[in-house]
Formats: C-alpha cells, structure tokens, sequence
C-alpha cells in the first residue's frame, strides 16, 4: 500500500498552495494533500475540517491536528515511504505542516505556500522536526 499511496501523491506534485483546499491539479494545503489521498484510499473524509491558520508559527493551543491524526490513521512501528509525516517547525509553536515520506526516508512530498506540491529531500533540518509519524489504515 505505501507505493500506491506514494504514486498517488505524485500525482498532486504541481498543484498550486491553496490554504485549506484539497483539490488535485487545482489547490491544496498540506492538510488538503492528505485529506485527497484519504479520499482516494478510503473514500470520504472521517470528519468535518475546522477552522485553521496557515500559520506554521502558531503557539499555544490543543494539538487539534496531532490528535486527529492519531484519531484516523495508525502509528506505525518502523518508518517507510508513504507514511504521514507530522511537523513541528518552530520549538514552541504548534505541530502543523504535513508531508508523505518518499524515496527510501530520503525525500517527502508536501505543499509549501511559495512552491505548491512538491518533492523535496527530507534533509536533516526537515528530519529534525518530525513529531510524530501516521499510515494510513
């Protein structure tokens, strides 16, 4: 399943950074990027989506994401492509951003704001901000 989920994934590469849409070839966040590969794998959404900022700086709060996250998918024993990659970019901030591990734990697929969806290397400052790990059940 994880080959599958990653080829689906590139098949969002392009799609230009929309906050809170999910929308292949059209727009997508993070989050939107994971909610499409949810409706391709498992049909429709486990939840409504609330409000969010499209700040990965935010502080203080729940953990709103981390929590439903650990609501739907699984948390796996070992790391492998196709699994969810949950970060935290700034130490006090809020866990926001989203990737999809790829290339043998060398590369992931997210949405940036500037880039849209992309493939990029999982390098050593991206790796160092990784919270919490999820497949996809």
């Amino acid at each position: 399943m994880s080959d599958d989920i990653v080829t689906l994934a590139r098949g969002w590469i392009g799609t230009p950074y929309h906050h809170r849409a999910s929308a292949r070839g059209v727009g997508a966040d993070c989050l939107g990027l994971i909610r499409g590969l949810w409706r391709a794998r498992m049909g429709a959404e486990p939840e409504a989506l609330p409000r969010y900022s499209p700040s990965w700086a935010e502080m203080g709060g729940e953990e709103r994401l981390w929590r439903a996250l650990a609501r739907h998918l699984t948390t796996p024993n070992m790391p492998e492509d196709g699994q969810v990659l949950l970060f935290r970019l700034q130490s006090r901030a809020l866990a926001k951003h989203l990737g999809l591990q790829t290339q043998g734990g060398r590369g992931f697929i997210h949405a940036c704001p500037r880039a849209g969806v992309v493939e990029a290397p999982l390098s050593e400052p991206w790796a160092r901000r990784i919270v919490a790990r999820f497949a996809f059940p």
